[in-house]
């Protein structure tokens, strides 16, 4: 198998790192950037050259190793709703002038693939029982969702430049080697996080909440899968499981895995930005990659709390 090389933004972070591991295991090269606002160094790997910078600095073409790079996934990036209105400016700088700056590195480099990591957050409150489709109405409700959703136009604007790209729109990814220290983005991982530390679990809103949960493996699955397949080029593709999770369900999961331990819970407050929640409808998902079986939420969840403890 011929070697290549791969760029992967925010390879410090949870779901590039567990990425970049795999591109590595089938032995290609990895150039990881990340300037560790959330990412840890310990999460890259070894064997990945590594590049402490921020994605939006143009500087960043001038110290890139000058190599021929097979494709650039864009996963780096501010990715809390609630953070993003204590500070518009730099989840801008983030999440859409960062994509920008790599598009234009892209150009420089001749490269012809960039796949990026937008959100399902781009469409907003639907709270409807519709499986939300990439055509549907997008109305962002944060600075985040806003910045997300202008990336996916400039992606549209660079293909008459000749690069081939993919909006990845992740609903809400989870599992082993999510960063518990964040308790602002990561619904599971909040609660996992809290119910490891304190064994009391805060809940903001109601109960009834939805989430489309996605286990890690089935992220960075898809992320290698449309590499090359050409049904996905210049589209957005909801990855996601078409499952509705509510908070409570959640809960219950987590709450039965601590086997012998009285986990408490406590519901008030509310954040900015929150939403009801929605499934997405995979039906692209499928047409690009096949039939796939998705990990269940009960086992993905059991899997990264046995991960922790």
């Amino acid at each position: 198998m011929e070697k290549k090389n791969f760029i992967i933004t925010g390879g410090a972070g949870f779901i590039g790192s567990q990425l970049a591991k795999s591109f590595l295991n089938d032995g290609h090269n990895v150039i990881i950037i990340d300037n560790l606002s959330t990412g840890k160094l310990e999460n890259v790997p070894s064997d990945s050259i590594f590049i402490e910078a921020n994605c939006h600095d143009k500087s960043l073409s001038q110290i890139l190793p000058r190599l021929k790079y097979e494709a650039i996934y864009h996963i780096a990036g501010q990715s809390s709703g609630e953070i993003s209105f204590e500070d518009p400016i730099y989840d801008c700088e983030s999440n859409t002038i960062s994509t920008i700056n790599l598009l234009e590195i892209c150009m420089s480099f001749d490269v012809k693939r960039f796949i990026y990591a937008s959100t399902m957050s781009v469409y907003g409150d639907k709270n409807n029982s519709q499986k939300v489709k990439e055509s549907d109405e997008k109305l962002p409700e944060s600075f985040y969702a806003v910045g997300k959703l202008a990336s996916e136009s400039y992606l549209r604007i660079y293909a008459s430049y000749g690069i081939e790209s993919t909006a990845v729109r992740l609903f809400n990814v989870y599992g082993p080697g999510q960063n518990l220290d964040n308790l602002k983005q990561g619904m599971v991982s909040i609660f996992v996080a809290q119910a490891l530390l304190n064994k009391h679990i805060h809940i903001k809103g109601s109960k009834d909440r939805i989430r489309d949960l996605i286990y890690i493996d089935d992220v960075v699955y898809g992320f290698k899968k449309i590499l090359y397949n050409k049904k996905s080029f210049n589209k957005q593709i909801n990855f996601c499981t078409g499952e509705a999770t509510s908070v409570q369900k959640m809960l219950d999961i987590i709450i039965s895995s601590f086997e012998g331990e009285e986990i408490t819970t406590e519901f008030s407050g509310s954040t900015k930005g929150d939403i009801t929640g929605f499934c997405g409808d995979n039906s692209k998902f499928h047409e690009a990659l096949g039939e796939y079986s998705f990990i269940s939420v009960d086992e993905g969840i059991r899997k990264m709390i046995n991960y922790y403890l």
